[in-house]
């Protein structure tokens, strides 16, 4: 059976790129493994790439995977299937209330979290957000390492 990895971070105050590229990254990153992710961004056609995400309840979009009950629904189920997440906070400009749920949901479905985030500055720099992080890395690719160290038995190794 494949491991399923949830890739949280930031969405808000973000383009296209910046809420997808790194996730696209970490998923081809652990396919070798067949390792598999799931992604908030999936299936949000809704959401214009050319411009900056901000707040689905305050765009008034009707597309049931972009409004708040939709977006909440979803990646609450998506974290509580997952087998691991994978945390991406480099660079956040202001907290992300949404990946803190998620971190929050993780640790109390046992679900190890490993957190990509800078060793000091970040806003996420708290005691209370960083004790459920098992694992804190400062890349993507420390990130897969220690992904497919946690997740494969030696069998599974490549």
């Amino acid at each position: 059976m494949r491991q399923l990895v949830y890739t949280a971070g930031p969405i808000t105050g973000c383009d296209h790129s910046g809420a997808t590229e790194w996730r696209e990254f970490i998923r081809e990153g652990l396919k070798p493994y067949e390792i598999n992710t799931i992604s908030p961004m999936r299936g949000k056609k809704a959401l214009e790439p050319n411009q900056k995400y901000v707040a689905a309840i305050t765009r008034g979009l009707t597309d049931p995977l972009c409004t708040s009950d939709g977006i909440n629904t979803r990646d609450y189920n998506d974290v509580k299937r997952a087998d691991l997440l994978i945390v991406n906070m480099l660079g956040a400009k202001k907290v992300s209330i949404g990946t803190v749920m998620e971190v929050a949901w993780a640790r109390a479905f046992g679900k190890p979290v490993i957190l990509i985030m800078e060793e000091e500055g970040n806003v996420h720099d708290h005691w209370m957000f960083k004790f459920p992080c098992g694992f804190i890395v400062q890349t993507f690719e420390d990130a897969i390492e220690v992904a497919k160290y946690v997740l494969l038995n030696d069998n599974e190794m490549i």
